[in-house]
């Protein structure tokens, strides 16, 4: 990894214990860990948005509806992750 830098954040109480209880059941080595994590897949779940954004673009019209093209597209991706 390169650099590191630090950030402070504010959390309210339920969500820091949350985010203690990841890190005491093992799933994660620190808070910092678990955070990463959720940035992590923040960044993936934007980029198939994305993807299936550009991908509806460059396609001819359709007769689905905006919900299933969106769940086609995730069950796809989800299915080349397995």
């Amino acid at each position: 990894m390169s650099g590191m830098a630090t950030m402070n954040i504010s959390l309210p109480d339920d969500m820091k214990s949350h985010v203690e209880e990841q890190v005491k059941a093992g799933s994660f080595a620190n808070a910092s860990d678990y955070i990463r994590d959720l940035i992590r897949y923040d960044q993936r779940e934007r980029d198939m948005i994305r993807a299936a954004v550009s991908k509806g673009d460059a396609s001819a019209d359709s007769a689905s509806t905006i919900d299933e093209i969106v769940e086609s597209e995730f069950a796809a991706i989800r299915a080349e992750c397995n």
